[in-house]
């Protein structure tokens, strides 16, 4: 399955985040929990241009804690902390914006002895499309000031928000990169709808789900299915019976495997499914 997916519009939101740099303290970069590595991306390197950098574990409540952990010493052995987030009841919320002053303290110190008391911070909140970002601001700001939305590509332009009188936040659209290297990269990416789905083939993608879930969390899928054993079936006999089970038939009597894939891919991406994380340390 190759997945690529770079629509003009994030071309232009690369160029705006390069030309606000400068004008940002700290960069808080927002990942996807259940693809630590898959969703950070790789431009944000240059984009940040030694900029100090949060980087964010969200949607943790989606995620296995289990491999959370070791991913978090991955990254802590790479000289990376991080923070983990729940951006629906705001856990951890308070951890990143006390960190942001943590590596600001020093600018704030220099601003002090200008005179210049409660000059704002300026943080830059970047990540993937889908990754969260306007929920996470709406829970910071503790209104509905950013667009939100449980699709990719609803932020389209930039955004200064005021958090409070010594703090100020950029929300910029969800950019991905132009190629990807890994084609796991940009599957593990499909499957959390951080790519639209419009562009994919959804049957397809449920197969490699089912095959992910069956080699690592067998039982949940066992459970919410009903299914008794994959031992002996191929994963589109699996996903076969899931259409069965939940009864989903069209017309002509014949199962209806598209339905049975969205309902698959719905109840992973919304935590149905239970914690499950996508990708494993060292792979």
């Amino acid at each position: 399955m190759n997945i690529q997916w770079y629509p003009g519009h994030m071309t232009k939101a690369k160029r705006m985040m390069q030309e606000n740099i400068k004008l940002v303290d700290v960069i808080i970069e927002l990942i996807d929990a259940r693809v630590p590595i898959s969703s950070r991306n790789p431009d944000m390197d240059k984009i940040a241009n030694n900029k100090p950098r949060i980087v964010v574990f969200n949607k943790i409540d989606l995620a296995d804690r289990n491999k959370t952990e070791e991913f978090i010493k991955w990254y802590e052995n790479r000289g990376i902390s991080v923070v983990l987030v729940n951006s629906k009841n705001g856990k951890g919320i308070n951890q990143v914006i006390n960190k942001a002053y943590e590596l600001c303290k020093e600018k704030i110190e220099r601003n002090k002895k200008r005179g210049l008391i409660n000059k704002p911070i300026r943080a830059m909140v970047a990540g993937i499309p889908n990754v969260g970002k306007s929920t996470f601001i709406n829970k910071l700001v503790g209104k509905a000031s950013a667009k939100t939305g449980n699709r990719p590509g609803v932020t389209k332009g930039k955004q200064w928000i005021k958090l409070k009188k010594d703090m100020e936040l950029l929300d910029t659209p969800g950019i991905l990169w132009p190629k990807f290297e890994d084609q796991q990269v940009g599957i593990n990416l499909a499957l959390i709808g951080s790519i639209k789905d419009e562009i994919l083939n959804i049957e397809e993608l449920a197969l490699i789900l089912i095959n992910y879930l069956r080699n690592n969390y067998l039982e949940r899928l066992l459970t919410r299915y009903k299914l008794s054993d994959t031992d002996n079936l191929e994963s589109i006999q699996i996903l076969e019976n899931i259409a069965k089970n939940r009864n989903l038939i069209k017309a002509g009597n014949e199962l209806d495997l598209n339905k049975a894939a969205i309902i698959l891919m719905d109840e992973f991406r919304n935590g149905i499914l239970g914690k499950i994380t996508l990708e494993t340390v060292g792979l």
